[in-house]
């Protein structure tokens, strides 16, 4: 019996031993690895821009766990899908804070849904890094917010900046603007910026009308008729990814041939959206990020394409990852320059560190400036021309179709002006 007893409890000791050395042991890979959390657009309007996004963000955290990790210690990410839904957002961020204990976030893609982060990424003083975001931080002034959108100090007005600059350098110069618009954080800042501009040089805006974002809007004719009516000279639309396609197509049903047309279209730049309009994009003047053209080769630019580009289609994501996917991998390697330049996890001392860095990424360089904005505005408007319906992957791969015509110091060509020439 006595014997029996001591048996039981060696094997309790035991036991507890384990269990013990098991805790420790996950406490040990725990100490091991730097979670960064997030929410992202994997389903929804969103999901082909976010996915993209998403491929750009895991090839860094590879490429940095394959080099040692950082600070001695691997990266692991941490996301949930937003579904496309702001609404979602400041749950996931709330549940990736507090039962996840990630020790770092970053945002997903979108004004949309970056915006209704914020409250709850401020009240946890989280540093927060956001990827395609408008002027989001105009109206908090969250001194450890770091945007990735190369839209400058004066963002609002960056999209459109250039189709302006191209505009009024026409002989002779235009007299009139529509403006149309989602009713959606990005639309109606992109919008604003848009129809403060076009004040100030004094264009009769003869519409200026926002509508309800699909799926609420399907049918987009009825919009464009009443653009129509006003005979513009310049059309600025502001708009997400399916009312982009919405809205050209309508533009070529009902035939509206404005001077010039464009603006601020989500989607445009993005593979499968370039590949439903094909002929339909000739002539639209239109806001861009980054494109494959030497100039805008940097360090590591075209390794990461190659990589991107090898992986895209197991992935199930745009093939070429021009858009998102870059500016993914850009957004973490702003908040890697921020763990290694201050060797911290604090975010008090990675914020400190990334507004007085100049921060190197494959997407060129960054400087951030007031609100946590770019200090210097490298947007870019591009012009499409010359497609044919037989366009193909190899078609958007290069700059056959494309003419970058501003700035001018990253211009690859003249606009091909009015709009209807350029149709053809």
């Amino acid at each position: 019996m006595m014997q029996s007893l001591k048996s039981r409890k060696l094997a309790l000791i035991a036991g507890v031993s384990l269990a013990v050395t098991a805790a420790m042991t996950l406490g040990a890979q725990a100490q091991d690895t730097i979670k960064i959390g997030f929410s992202q657009s994997l389903t929804g309007f969103l999901s082909p821009n976010g996915k993209q996004a998403l491929l750009g963000m895991e090839i860094w955290a590879d490429q940095v766990n394959k080099s040692g990790g950082l600070l001695g210690k691997k990266v692991e990410l941490k996301y949930y899908d937003d579904k496309s839904q702001g609404s979602e957002v400041p749950g996931i961020y709330t549940k990736l804070i507090d039962v996840d204990k990630v020790d770092l976030v970053v945002s997903g893609y979108a004004s949309n849904q970056i915006a209704p982060a914020m409250p709850v990424v401020i009240s946890k003083k989280k540093t927060f890094v956001s990827l395609f975001g408008l002027d989001i931080n105009d109206k908090f002034k969250y001194d450890r917010y770091f945007a990735v959108i190369p839209t400058g100090p004066d963002a609002k007005a960056s999209f459109t900046k250039g189709y302006f600059n191209v505009a009024m350098a026409q002989s002779p110069k235009p007299q009139s603007i529509a403006l149309t618009y989602a009713d959606a954080e990005f639309s109606q800042n992109a919008c604003e910026g848009a129809r403060n501009t076009a004040k100030k040089l004094g264009l009769k805006i003869v519409y200026d009308k926002a509508y309800p974002p699909p799926p609420k809007t399907t049918d987009f004719a009825p919009i464009v008729r009443a653009v129509k009516a006003e005979n513009p000279d310049l059309v600025m639309i502001c708009s997400y990814p399916l009312d982009s396609i919405g809205l050209v197509l309508a533009a070529h049903e009902v035939g509206l041939k404005p001077k010039m047309m464009g603006g601020a279209m989500v989607g445009l730049q993005a593979t499968p959206f370039k590949d439903k309009l094909k002929s339909k994009l000739n002539g639209i003047v239109n806001y861009e990020t980054w494109v494959p053209d030497k100039k805008q080769m940097y360090e590591g630019t075209e390794a990461f394409f190659k990589e991107y580009q090898a992986k895209a289609g197991a992935a199930g994501v745009d093939p070429l990852g021009y858009y998102l996917g870059g500016w993914g991998y850009a957004q973490m390697q702003v908040l890697e320059a921020g763990i290694k330049g201050s060797k911290s996890l604090d975010d008090a001392k990675i914020a400190d560190y990334l507004k007085k860095a100049t921060i190197k990424t494959v997407m060129g360089p960054i400087k951030y400036g007031a609100k946590g904005e770019w200090a210097e505005d490298r947007m870019m408007t591009v012009q499409y021309h010359g497609v044919t319906d037989a366009a193909n992957l190899d078609t958007w791969r290069g700059m056959s179709y494309q003419t970058v015509v501003d700035p001018p110091s990253l211009a690859t060509g003249k606009v091909v002006y009015p709009y209807e020439k350029a149709m053809k």
